[in-house]
């Protein structure tokens, strides 16, 4: 996805952003930005051509710092003059008709501080064209004071780009971005933001507050587990909203996460049988992996199942990797068996080696040793 974006950011991308600009800044030099983006070569970002997605963006928006006129004001007035109408809701941010607005991110970033009333002004129209998740950070960051009642206010926003912005910009482990430390260190503030956006009507919204909660997570897992226990309700959005916050801790194994989802830990659940097939297995074949739970208690049991398979790695240590394997509520005396086929074919993300590898099942979170498969040479 990542080159098919950087290919699709090129030339007629940089001569589009020529348009947008010319037609927002009387007397605009296009050609000359257009030769200056692509040309010039960057003693930190070096040259357009072999730079990719984000350096390329980079490059342009520091052509059109040096091709607009006037002071930091008047540039963040033209990035906004340059904007076309904004996205509806449920319009993709995605492909190149988003990513056309990523050298104004970048400008607004490096800009902005000048008069940062001005330069949020500006994030909130630009986000409803493409996302200002990583401009925001450096607001928040430098400007806490003008950028939270901002970001407060923004949670009742008609845009669902504008609320998500609050919840997917204050995400203190956002992936590409630098980490917001303050965030990680107490993260109060951020969760008085997801409180007023848990029950937005916006999946695209919601999903960004799992996300956000996720990150919480793993930096203050007792933190999330309180948290999303406040948010757990009969409502199914809510519900799931929250399975995606916990889904960290829940992998992990963690109680607490667990029993907000309503999995006990109890030895009345255990593992019946277990088996791979076939076994001894090759490399480059399937292999089937199958574990009957058994509720031996006296009433019906929730039970969330997860297959762990030990990879043995080329220093002969094992290496587990958790397999999703369903959930299920398993009436008492009853059984339930889960399956999952497992592909051995070598792949760049995972290489197999021959030898004794292990096997485990996760039940509510607790680890079930359920023995040891053999892998042979193809």
């Amino acid at each position: 996805m990542a080159d098919a974006l950087k290919d699709s950011f090129e030339r007629p991308a940089v001569e589009r952003i020529a348009i947008m600009f010319e037609r927002a800044v009387p007397g605009f030099e296009s050609a000359a930005f257009v030769d200056d983006a692509l040309d010039r070569v960057d003693p930190e970002l070096g040259a357009f051509g072999p730079a990719g997605l984000t350096d390329r963006a980079r490059l342009v928006a520091r052509a059109l710092d040096r091709h607009l006129p006037g002071d930091g004001r008047d540039k963040l007035r033209a990035i906004e003059r340059s904007l076309g109408d904004p996205l509806d809701d449920g319009a993709d941010l995605g492909g190149m008709d988003g990513f056309v607005h990523l050298p104004h991110v970048y400008l607004v970033d490096t800009i902005g501080h000048i008069d940062v009333t001005l330069a949020l002004d500006v994030q909130e129209a630009l986000t409803q064209r493409f996302t200002c998740e990583f401009s925001i950070r450096s607001f928040i960051e430098s400007a806490p004071a003008e950028t939270m009642p901002r970001l407060h206010s923004w949670t009742e926003h008609s845009s669902e780009h504008v609320r998500r912005l609050v919840s997917e910009g204050t995400r203190p482990r956002l992936p590409w971005a630098a980490r917001l430390r303050s965030f990680q260190q107490d993260p109060a503030p951020v969760i008085e933001l997801l409180d007023r956006l848990v029950g937005d009507g916006s999946e695209y919204v919601r999903r960004s507050v799992a996300n956000n909660l996720n990150d919480i997570s793993k930096d203050h897992p007792d933190l999330a587990v309180a948290t999303a226990s406040r948010w757990w309700s009969d409502d199914r959005d809510r519900r799931r909203l929250v399975r995606h916050g916990l889904r960290t801790l829940v992998k992990a194994g963690d109680p607490g996460a667990l029993a907000v989802l309503g999995y006990r830990q109890d030895d009345s659940i255990g593992v019946r049988t277990s088996g791979v097939e076939p076994d001894p297995a090759r490399i480059g074949a399937k292999i089937r992996v199958s574990a009957t739970i058994h509720n031996n208690g006296s009433t019906p049991a929730p039970v969330l199942v997860d297959l762990v398979v030990g990879f043995v790695k080329a220093d002969g240590s094992i290496r587990p990797k958790v397999f999703k394997g369903g959930e299920a509520t398993i009436q008492a005396g009853a059984d339930h068996v889960v399956t999952k086929t497992i592909s051995l074919a070598q792949h760049s993300t995972r290489t197999h080696h021959p030898g004794p590898h292990t096997l485990a099942v996760l039940v509510n979170g607790r680890t079930i040793d359920a023995g040891r498969f053999d892998v042979l040479e193809a």
